[in-house]
């Protein structure tokens, strides 16, 4: 099934479809295990189950302890100013690099996705300093803590919290019992 994307920098990446009354608001750490964990639970079955009638809106919430959450946080905010496509690609590259990834090897693997995938890579380097790319993950980041949000990915169906670590069945519970509401 093909997902729908839409995206703009300013804008919150949505995958699945987003004119969907139900909405799944994802706050997630691309440096964070558990967050590629959920990553790979959203591509393997709720976006094939959900992705047609279901919105899945992505935040940004890079938590401190991570070294370069941030930086790839605003890196996927640059790609997504480019396509919605590209961002996703980026962030499930984040996700499964994250144990090769390092502080110190970032910018390197940054500019290596940037040129595989036909971005200049010096662009996408710079965009690292962007504050207006930077300032989008701050936002995020602020609203997560404003809504409660601590530890990633935490996804809210209706207002309900999904925190860290949670299955599919329980999710995918939440997603019907939204869905059969909003009838």
């Amino acid at each position: 099934m093909a997902v729908m994307l839409i995206s703009a920098p300013a804008q919150h990446l949505v995958e699945g479809n987003p004119a969907a009354a139900v909405r799944v608001i994802i706050y997630e750490d691309l440096q964070c295990s558990d967050c590629a964990a959920f990553r790979h639970m959203l591509d393997e079955k709720i976006l094939p189950r959900f992705g047609a009638k279901v919105a899945f809106e992505h935040r940004d919430f890079p938590l401190a302890k991570h070294a370069w959450a941030r930086k790839a946080a605003i890196a996927a905010r640059f790609f997504q100013a480019t396509s919605a496509e590209l961002a996703v690609a980026f962030r499930k590259h984040a996700l499964a690099e994250r144990r090769q990834i390092t502080a110190s090897n970032f910018d390197e693997r940054l500019a290596a996705f940037a040129k595989q995938n036909g971005v200049d890579p010096g662009k996408a380097l710079a965009a690292l300093d962007d504050p207006v790319y930077a300032a989008l993950v701050e936002k995020d980041l602020q609203d997560g803590v404003a809504r409660g949000v601590a530890k990633t990915p935490t996804a809210f169906i209706e207002g309900a919290p999904f925190v860290e670590t949670f299955t599919f069945e329980e999710i995918s519970k939440a997603i019907e019992a939204a869905l059969a509401a909003a009838k």
